[in-house]
Order: structure tokens, then C-alpha cells, then sequence
């Protein structure tokens, strides 16, 4: 077998640069919450593909389906014969999914063909153009959701023009407030900011919807007050505008709920659901209120490979795992075990300017000044480096780059957790060590 240096120099020939690469390895083998590389080094998994694998990697239950599923039909594609898995799961989607109301599903392949599909709809169903996102979010790389994502580099720079008639708006990013504010005293004035938006961006009457992840994911772990979600909700009820949740990081157990939704007691009108919703196999649903969903054309919505019965069939056997093991019970456990380790190490690194967290979905923003907060980015990255290099993969966050956001399966065991977390404080150790001509104390 070759080894990962062979590998990354035939990556080099043969792949052009743009894919990014967080580690210069390559897998042989993951199981659970490890992952064994060519070479045959072990590694805990602090990313989970990007919190794909919530269930762990090569669940059982999974891979059995999908070796029956393969076995009966792969593809025939939904348009021209449809199969039942695909009803099976949009029924249970409608069902678990927030809102008291009747609802329906459909599916696609990636989170962000999915954003897509929702704002098609919202748009088909409220005949308005506008779409409201926010600072520092991540709704995917194609054009409108690229439009819609609000970092800049690598995501966005050089491949302009972008989509039109989208506003964006300060999130509530309480540690980097944007008007300069603290809660609670604030009075939420980052929600009622979309207020202002209507007189001086782009009249209510002109927008379609407004796009929110429950807690930001790849813009680094922010959650917000507990009454941001509903407030913004309030205003978007009151000028007929629909309330998209993009659930594609969130949802599935990250957050020791279902779905992050469920702990700000909100209803959204449609919701994006993905990554963890097939165990690593390409699937997103797009969830909404029936009358909503049933706006668009017949052939107005659809994909070739959307909804395939493999991953429909996977998908089934997520959610079977989930009450199986228990595993929003275990994602709140992870999470009280994670923020506590990291509130520890705050008070011992200097580097480390802020925690979060929202049940196992939890971060660490990493800063060359506590006061001025000046974001520590080569640090972060170096931590990253150290700690794959001593058997932990890490994946970074943050619109400035320095935060570690924790995406780990939740299967994972007590020992290779604290494994893992052992690991990242020493690297932590040794990198706020060479920042420590900044450290006052």
C-alpha cells in the first residue's frame, strides 16, 4: 500500500488545488469514532466528516441496508420509477421535524442543493425575489448559497458575480457583537436590526424569506440568546415572510436534541435537514408546511440522483440507531464532558477567548489578545497540525479562522473522548506557550 506522502504527491498531479485538505492523510479504514490511515496510524475523530457521522463511521446497521439495498436496485430515479424508501423516510422527516402543522419532503443530494430548493420554493410560494441571511453564516459553495455564505476567503473570493436581491444581517455573535452591545441589555437589538433592513435595504413586502442555522457551524459554534431564533420569527410572521432553519449541521443529535431547533421552541416554515441524515452517503431533505411545499409546478422541482434508495435506506437505519442507543441522551453527555474540559483549559491558556457550546456541538475561538481579541489564525492552524500529528483530527470554524468546533460521532466511547481531549490540551499547551509574550500574566 502506498503511504500518505506517496498518495499526496499523486493528489497533487492528478487533483487541482481548489479542494481543500485539513490534514495530508489518507484513510485506510474509520470505524466508530476512529480512523486508521494508510500507513496504519490511529487517530480519534474530533470531525466526523464534517459532522456527517453522528452515527460512527461504518455503522453496522447501515452498512447492512445498504449491502441489501444494493442487491435489490441502485438507482432508478425517483421521476421515472419510484420506490418505497423514499415515502418511508419524507413520511418520517414530517413527522419528528418541528411544527405542529402538516407538512411534506423532498430530497436532494447536498446541503446546499437543498438550500436551493428551499428558496426556489419560498420564492414560488410567496411570489417575492428578497432572501435574508446573516453575517458569518455557511449555507454551501454553489452560486446562490455561495451568495448566501458570508465568508469571504477561500469561499467566495474571485468568483463573483453573485446572485442577486440577497441582504444580510449581524448574526447574534454575542463574544464580537456588532453594534457594540452586551446581553441582555441589548433588548436582542441584532433581531430587531431586520427591522431598520425594511426602510433602508429592501422593503418586507420584497422578501421572500429569511435564512437562519439554529446555531452557526463552520462560522464557529456561535449560539445565540434563546430568544433570537423567536424573535426574528415574530417579525418575518408579522410581514409574511418565511422562516427557513438550514438544519444541515445541527440537526441529527449534534445539539443533544433532534434537531437544534427544538431549544428555542421555534416552528420553522421549511427546514433543511443533511450530512448526518445519511451516515456519510450524499442526501439533504427539504421539509415545510404542506400548502408551502405543494406551491411549485409539477417538474418545477427535482434531480436526477436526488432521494436515491441507498441513502433513503441508510438514512432509515439513522434513525433506528438514534433510539437504539440513545443518542440525544448521549450528544447531551458528550457535550457536559466537552464544555467543561474547555471552560478547565480557559482558565489555564491565554489563547483561548471564548467557549461555546450547544450539547456535543462545541467550540474553542482562539485569540492573540483576550482584550482587543485579535483572532490567533496561524496558532489555530499550528494547533490543528500538532494534533493530527499526535493522533486527533480536528476541523477548524470561524469566519477569521481560529476556532475548533468538536463534530465527533456520538458513539464514541468514554476513553477515546478523553483520548482526544488529552491530545488537543497538549497541543494547546505547547502553542499558547508561544504566544506567551502576549500573555499579561
Amino acid at each position: 500500500m502506498k503511504t500518505n506522502q506517496e498518495l499526496l504527491k499523486e493528489r497533487e498531479k492528478q487533483v487541482p488545488r481548489g479542494p481543500f485538505n485539513v490534514t495530508p492523510l489518507f484513510v485506510s479504514e474509520a470505524k466508530g469514532a476512529t480512523i486508521k490511515d494508510v500507513e496504519g496510524k490511529r487517530y480519534i475523530d474530533f470531525a466526523g466528516g464534517i459532522g456527517v457521522e453522528n452515527v460512527g463511521h461504518c455503522a453496522e446497521e447501515v452498512v447492512s441496508v445498504i449491502k441489501d439495498q444494493v442487491e435489490k436496485y441502485i438507482h432508478t430515479c425517483f421521476h421515472v420509477v419510484m420506490y418505497e424508501p423514499y415515502l418511508t423516510l419524507a413520511k418520517k422527516l414530517n413527522e419528528i421535524t418541528p411544527g405542529d402543522f402538516e407538512k411534506k419532503t423532498m430530497f436532494a443530494n447536498s446541503g446546499a442543493e437543498a438550500v436551493e430548493n428551499a428558496i426556489k420554493i419560498a420564492r414560488y410560494y410567496t411570489k417575492r425575489d428578497a432572501i435574508i441571511c446573516f453575517e458569518d453564516a455557511f449555507h454551501g459553495r454553489t452560486l446562490l448559497t455561495m451568495t448566501l455564505t458570508s465568508k469571504v476567503k477561500p469561499y467566495k473570493f474571485g468568483f463573483g458575480p453573485f446572485a442577486p436581491e440577497v441582504y444580510r444581517i449581524p448574526y447574534a455573535y454575542c463574544y464580537r457583537c456588532s453594534f457594540d452591545e452586551k446581553y441582555p441589555s441589548c433588548n436582542l437589538r441584532c433581531a430587531e436590526h431586520l427591522r431598520e433592513v425594511f426602510h433602508t435595504y429592501v422593503p418586507a413586502e420584497n422578501i421572500a424569506a429569511l435564512i437562519v442555522e439554529p446555531v452557526l457551524g463552520e462560522g464557529g459554534v456561535v449560539v445565540p440568546p434563546k430568544e433570537f431564533l423567536p424573535r426574528l420569527k415574530e417579525i418575518c410572521k408579522e410581514n409574511g415572510i418565511l422562516f427557513i432553519v438550514d438544519e444541515i449541521q445541527t440537526g441529527f443529535g449534534r445539539t443533544g436534541k433532534m434537531f437544534a431547533t427544538e431549544h428555542f421552541n421555534v416552528e420553522p416554515d421549511i427546514i433543511i435537514t443533511g450530512k448526518s441524515l445519511a451516515a456519510g452517503l450524499p442526501l439533504s431533505g427539504i421539509t415545510g408546511r404542506a400548502e408551502i411545499m405543494d406551491a411549485p409546478h409539477i417538474g418545477g422541482l427535482g434531480g436526477t440522483f436526488g432521494g436515491n434508495p441507498l441513502a433513503c435506506r441508510a438514512a432509515l437505519a439513522v434513525f433506528s440507531i438514534f433510539e437504539k442507543k440513545n443518542l440525544l441522551f448521549r450528544a447531551q453527555r458528550i457535550g457536559k464532558r466537552v464544555l467543561e474540559k474547555f471552560k478547565e483549559m480557559q482558565e489555564k491558556y491565554y489563547i483561548i477567548g471564548d467557549v461555546r457550546s450547544l450539547g456535543a456541538m462545541v467550540a474553542l475561538e482562539f485569540v492573540r489578545n483576550r482584550k482587543t481579541k485579535e483572532p490567533a489564525k496561524e496558532e489555530t492552524n499550528l494547533l490543528v497540525r500538532k494534533c493530527y500529528e499526535k493522533g486527533l483530527i480536528l476541523m477548524l470554524g470561524g469566519t477569521y479562522g481560529n476556532t475548533i468546533r468538536t463534530l465527533m460521532p456520538l458513539v464514541i466511547s468514554d476513553d477515546e473522548l478523553e483520548e482526544g481531549l488529552s491530545i488537543l490540551e497538549e497541543g494547546i499547551r505547547e502553542v499558547d506557550k508561544q504566544l506567551g509574550f502576549l500573555n499579561p500574566d
